[in-house]
This record gives C-alpha cells, sequence and structure tokens, in this order.
C-alpha cells in the first residue's frame, strides 16, 4: 500500500521559528546525522521516473509546540508564524522549482500541546492539501457512533483529491473521532471533481466493510468478527441546507402499520366429564345379563370471547415547554432502553430526547448532547429505527415534534365499557409512561410528573367497538387531535359528546397530553 501521509517529527531544534535550521543542516548533507524538511521532501518525491525524482510534493504543515505559538500569538500578534511559513515556502520554491510543475507551495503552521519543546511535526503526501485562499469547500465529513451524535472529521475541497481519515492523525490526514478499527485502517475519500460522486476506499482492503446506508443517507463502517464494531460516516455537500450544529436529518420514517391479529376465536372454559356409572352385582342363580350403557351426556362446553381491540402507545408528541414556563418546566427528557421502551433518563438509556423551555430538541447518548433539527431518523444500534417528525400544523402550536416509537407499549381494550383516560386515572395506565418525577426538571432542581403538562385529570372516555373508537371529550381544556394511520392530522376534535362521541377508526389514532394512542380493533 502507498504512503499516503509522510511524518516525521523534527528533533533537537533551539528555534523552531528559524526556517533555515529547519529547512537544511550547514554544510554538506552527506555528513548531516539527522533528516531535516529539505532532505525529508528529497526523499519522499510525489512523482519517480525510474530512479530519478520528476515531481515534488508542495503542500506541509507543521505542528510546532504550542507553547511556542501562544507566546508568538502574544507577543507579536502571529508574525512569527507568518515569517516561518513564507520563509520556507520560498526555500521549497528555489530548492524544487522546476519539480513543482505548476503547483503552488503552500505551508500551514499550527500548535499542539503534544508536540514536546524543542520539536517540529512535519507532514506532507498524496493526501495532504491545503487550500488555496477564498477556496470554498465542496464536502463535510462528520462521524457518529450511534446516528445521534455526529461530530466534524474534515471538510474537503474541489482540488483535494485524496484524503485519508483513520486513527492516528499522524498518519492519516484526519483523526476520526471514536474511530474502532486500530491504527492501521483507513478510509480514503478519492475526489475526482465536482462531477464525479466522492468514492471510498478501504485501506488496506478487507481491513472492515464500508456500506451505504441509502434509506439513511450514511456510510456505515464495521469490522470483522462477531463483536465487531460499527462507525457512521455521513458526507455531506456544502451549501446543501444543513444548519450546523444542527444535525442532518433523514426523511422522516412513517410508523409501521399494526401487524395483522388472528380473528376473535371462541375457548373452551372447561367440559363436563362423562357419568361416572357403578356397576351392580346380581343375584344368582339369575342368568348375568350385560345392561345396555347408559346414553353419556353431551358435553356442556361455555365459551368466552377473546378481546382482539387493542390501545398502543405509537408515539409520543414532545410538547413546546416554552408554553409552560409559568410552571417552572425547564427541560422534559424522554429515555429509550436497549428494546426502544419508553424510560425514566438514565445510563442505561441507549439515547435520549430532551427539549428544553426555548424548544430546542436536543439527542443525547454516551458520545454527548447535540440539537436536532426535525423531521429526523436515528439507529442507535443495528436493526433500529427510531423516527422524528414534525408535528402536523395545526398541532404546531402545542407540540415540537413526535416521537415514534418502534415497541411502543400496549394495552387490550375491552368493549362494552366506557372508560376514563386521564392524569391519575387507572383505565390505559400502563401507556402513561411519562407519569413519572423523573421526566420534567423544574426551574428550582426538582422534578415532575410531564403529565402535568398538557393532560387532564379527566381528558376523554372511550369505548372500544368493532367500527371504531367512540370518544367524548370531559375537559373543555383538553386538546384532542384525530391522526391517520400515517400520523397525518385528519381533525381536531372539538364536539365530542355523549349523545354524539367521536368516532376513531381502527388504525388511526388519538392524541391527549403527550400521548399517540392508536386504536387496533
Amino acid at each position: 500500500m502507498p504512503v499516503y501521509v509522510q511524518h516525521e517529527v523534527l528533533g533537537k531544534v533551539e528555534d523552531v521559528f528559524n526556517a533555515d535550521a529547519l529547512w537544511q543542516a550547514p554544510g554538506l548533507s552527506l555528513f548531516s546525522r539527522r533528516a531535516l524538511l529539505r532532505d525529508l521532501l528529497e526523499r519522499s518525491p510525489r512523482e519517480l521516473r525510474g530512479r530519478a525524482a520528476t515531481r515534488c510534493f508542495s503542500h506541509v504543515t507543521l505542528v510546532l509546540p504550542q507553547d511556542d505559538v501562544d507566546d508568538d500569538r502574544h507577543l507579536t500578534r502571529g508574525a512569527r508564524v507568518r515569517d516561518l511559513a513564507q520563509s520556507l515556502a520560498a526555500l521549497h520554491q528555489k530548492d524544487f522549482g522546476d519539480l513543482l510543475g505548476g503547483d503552488e507551495v503552500r505551508y500551514f503552521i499550527s500548535g499542539d500541546e503534544r508536540i514536546a519543546p524543542g520539536e517540529v511535526q512535519v507532514k506532507f503526501g498524496h493526501a495532504v492539501y491545503l487550500p488555496a485562499p477564498g477556496e470554498q469547500v465542496q464536502y463535510t465529513v462528520t462521524a457518529s457512533r450511534d446516528s445521534a451524535i455526529w461530530q466534524p472529521v474534515c471538510a474537503i475541497y474541489p482540488n483535494q483529491r485524496l484524503t485519508l481519515v483513520g486513527m492516528d492523525p499522524a498518519n492519516a490526514t484526519f483523526a476520526v473521532p471514536g474511530w474502532p478499527f486500530g491504527p492501521d485502517g483507513g478510509l480514503l475519500l478519492v475526489n475526482d471533481g465536482p462531477e464525479a460522486p466522492l468514492e471510498l476506499q478501504v485501506r488496506p482492503k478487507d481491513s472492515f466493510d464500508c456500506v451505504f446506508d441509502a434509506a439513511n443517507g450514511y456510510y456505515v463502517l464495521r469490522g470483522k468478527g462477531a463483536s465487531a464494531q460499527r462507525l457512521l460516516l455521513k458526507i455531506s455537500r456544502a451549501g446543501a441546507g444543513l444548519k450546523p450544529p444542527v444535525s442532518a436529518a433523514a426523511a422522516p420514517v412513517a410508523p409501521a402499520t399494526a401487524p395483522q391479529r388472528s380473528p376473535a376465536v371462541w375457548k373452551s372454559r372447561s367440559s363436563t366429564p362423562p357419568a361416572d356409572l357403578t356397576a351392580m352385582p346380581l343375584a344368582a342363580p339369575a342368568p348375568v345379563a350385560t345392561p345396555a350403557p347408559a346414553p353419556t351426556p353431551e358435553a356442556d362446553a361455555t365459551y368466552a370471547p377473546v378481546a382482539r381491540h387493542r390501545m398502543t402507545l405509537a408515539a409520543l408528541a414532545l410538547p413546546r415547554l416554552s408554553r409552560y414556563r409559568d410552571t417552572g418546566a425547564q427541560a422534559l427528557e424522554v429515555g429509550l432502553d436497549a428494546q426502544l421502551v419508553p424510560a425514566a433518563p438514565g445510563k442505561d438509556n441507549v439515547i435520549r430526547f430532551a427539549i428544553d423551555d426555548a424548544d430546542e430538541l436536543h439527542a443525547i447518548t454516551p458520545a454527548g448532547r447535540q440539537r436536532i433539527a426535525v423531521p429526523s431518523q436515528f439507529s442507535p444500534m443495528d436493526g433500529a429505527s427510531i423516527g422524528l417528525l414534525a408535528a402536523p400544523q395545526s398541532m404546531a402550536e402545542r407540540y415540537s415534534a413526535l416521537l415514534v416509537l418502534p415497541q411502543g407499549p400496549s394495552q387490550p381494550a375491552a368493549g362494552g365499557s366506557r372508560l376514563t383516560f386521564g392524569r391519575g386515572m387507572p383505565s390505559l395506565a400502563a401507556l402513561r409512561v411519562l407519569d413519572a418525577p423523573q421526566f420534567v426538571r423544574q426551574a428550582d432542581g426538582a422534578t415532575a410528573s410531564a403529565d402535568r403538562l398538557g393532560l387532564s385529570r379527566s381528558a376523554f372516555s372511550w369505548e372500544a367497538s368493532t367500527d371504531g373508537l367512540r370518544v367524548v371529550r370531559l375537559s373543555p381544556s383538553q386538546a384532542l387531535y384525530h391522526l391517520d394511520a400515517e400520523l397525518a392530522l385528519v381533525a381536531q376534535i372539538d364536539a365530542a359528546t355523549q349523545d354524539a362521541p367521536y368516532l376513531i377508526p381502527p388504525g388511526h389514532h388519538l392524541v391527549a397530553g403527550h400521548y399517540v394512542l392508536r386504536f387496533d380493533a
């Protein structure tokens, strides 16, 4: 495999801002005990014909001790750094002008705490590029381990043909945060121009797998073996409408349709055992006669219908907390556990979603916290997909987003009885997953149940039937919404009385408070 990035550390440098001391040792280089910048460029040409160099590299980065760079910025406003870059570029042009092929010599100098005093780190090579003044970014590259927290990796410019990303910042163009594939593996990005798509190649080959996930718009890098780790890499064209630091969002995912349920059946509760007949002996000498068997009574079976109506928590409607500032609510957090079931915020969550009193949404994972856009889609682990949909326009005044639950809890809904849904009510209590004090953080540091925000004690009454869910609005202040199977708004429920209940068809949804309930018949 070719060396894409040449990396060397020049040691024992008395003055790191002395261009002549970095470029070439005094006297004949043949007798020099250590190679300096000119020797490194000469020994590693860009192109060879036979053994003769025909082109040399023209872009070089230098990393100096951070203290020296800070002192220069404080005392001379960075003049020594600028002079060093200009002097090295002039020496480079003077000694290698016939091997540049018209390329512009560019030097970039920065500082790093990891560089020891008297040392200078040098990088150049096929995958080292410095943009021209005013050159616009063509691509931005970000990485994530959980699809929620995206960290910047690098920018790619139109004339930047090769970029090597990996774990080691010394042997790659850029280091990827959280790179799980070791220092030897890398990913080469090949840019053949603005009209050609960016090409990705694993280096060395077969060190890990790289597959493009078209549904989510990012590359999935996965290691070898049973316990292979994964890394997500997103490459976006600059100016594609992204708003950093808000993470880019993929297309919303419609909730899955309700699974087919078996039709109602009649189950036998019990069966009456056959009569236990007792044989009686006959007196002698009468002949023995075999009595005719008594008829066995017909089994008397009782059958009970199996309830097939169910109520499922299909999504959570995340509120606009700015409407509840008077209550002291500062933030609402909802966690999802390893089964992607809503849970109280905690370290066992695979992902958490938070909304603050400025109505800003954030995703929280072990990798950190990041503001997110709506709509978005997340895949915190393999085989899991979580959608964050924009609230329908008529609901946008109250709600920021709909968090679609892939594994929402459900309860049977027996027909023939009318029950009440509301804060503290026993009906469908298992679906009110936010009724716990851990979900809302108050201004004074206390916590509270999220059901206090937007859900009345007696919100509505409901009755399951074969033609749908019959809803009666009980609280005049309770907002109720009817959504279809795709979570699109059908109507805001204003009139729903005992005499004229509102009918929710099977497969449709009812929104009350934070809860988006689907009725399955």
